[in-house]
């Protein structure tokens, strides 16, 4: 097979595998693609693109949910009104935000040692707070309070500093505000959808003439979303198992292993 496909296929392994695990996707695609010695740049438009695989299949796997709740708004359902407020509210920091510094978080996904840092620091916070949560009162996306959703929200900003991870961070400002670890991990799920899809349109609308001419085209494209589909489509049922009976301690110390490796080898280079 051609070394261009087998790039396609590996970036787009990575990306369902990470997109929803507390270990930033982001960030191990930019230190993939220095491991690989490919040039970041041209890969940035995919790298994107490529995450709405990964939200096909929390489309797919929850289709009875996202069903539910819309034939709970037609009837007006309070639940299903209070679930898409949620989702909603949460969704607006990072559009704001993101729009705003759109051209700084550019520059730092050319930075691997602040990929290599934020996993890390990252570890290190799942592991503190891990230790410090002990009460999860709300077990409901619905249930969740609106001044917790706000800041469920600005939390989630803190992934666009790339390594953060943005599931890490809205399950972890989730859980500290007293959400249930299965919800928590759910509601980052759904919260994905609106995320990329924005995150998707944006990149677009900035760079899709690129593509034509671009060495990464539309074929590489749909291929590294087939691939991230599959792949997210395994993980997240493993990852929703696993959470509910060991919780995030093990993704903590990976990502801090992975940090300090990354480290090390950049130093090296």
């Amino acid at each position: 097979m051609d070394l261009h496909y087998l790039t396609v296929i590996l970036l787009g392994i990575v990306e369902g595998l990470t997109e929803f695990l507390p270990v930033s996707s982001t960030g191990h695609l930019i230190l993939a693609s220095e491991l690989l010695g490919y040039d970041a740049s041209t890969w940035a438009m995919f790298n994107v693109i490529i995450q709405l695989g990964a939200i096909l299949a929390v489309v797919v796997l929850y289709w009875r949910t996202f069903w539910a709740v819309g034939m709970g708004l037609l009837r007006r359902e309070p639940t299903s009104w209070r679930f898409l407020r949620n989702l909603v509210v949460a969704f607006i920091p990072a559009a704001v935000i993101g729009l705003a510094l759109h051209k700084y978080i550019e520059e730092l996904l050319g930075a691997p040692k602040v990929v290599a840092w934020a996993l890390i620091v990252g570890g290190v916070a799942i592991l503190a707070i891990e230790r410090m949560v002990k009460e999860n009162r709300f077990h409901g996306i619905a249930d969740i309070p609106f001044v917790r959703v706000v800041g469920i929200g600005f939390i989630q900003c803190l992934a666009m500093i790339p390594g953060v991870s943005r599931s890490g961070a809205t399950i972890m400002g989730a859980l500290t505000l007293g959400v249930e670890r299965r919800t928590a991990a759910e509601f980052s799920f759904f919260l994905a959808i609106p995320t990329m899809l924005g995150a998707t349109t944006l990149e677009l609308l900035k760079n899709g003439d690129k593509l034509t001419s671009a060495t990464v085209g539309w074929s590489s494209i749909a291929l590294g979303f087939i691939v991230a589909f599959i792949v997210a489509m395994l993980v997240i049922k493993w990852f929703v198992g696993l959470v509910s009976r060991h919780g995030f301690t093990p993704f903590a110390w990976y990502r801090i292993i992975a940090g300090i490796t990354a480290l090390a080898w950049l130093s090296m280079r």
